[in-house]
């Protein structure tokens, strides 16, 4: 059970990685460092963007789910 828990664990992990990646930049990073703001109102996420938002959100529950039970079982 372990075993098969630790694997899950890392599929996830990898998984989050990958859709983090994919996710389009909001702004430019030097601006966020300087305080700097573009002046447009931020849109809701549509389509492809959105899926991706979505996705990441729950691989991150799982992920934090299967940690949890990893230590409990520990």
């Amino acid at each position: 059970m372990r075993q098969i828990l630790l694997t899950a664990l890392v599929i996830v992990a990898v998984l989050i990685i990958i859709f983090v990646v994919m996710q389009p930049s909001k702004s430019n990073a030097a601006s966020m460092l300087s305080g700097g703001d573009d002046g447009q109102p931020k849109a809701k996420a549509r389509g492809f963007e959105a899926f991706l938002i979505r996705a990441t959100t729950v691989l991150a529950i799982l992920f934090f789910v299967l940690a949890i039970s990893l230590a409990v079982i520990g």
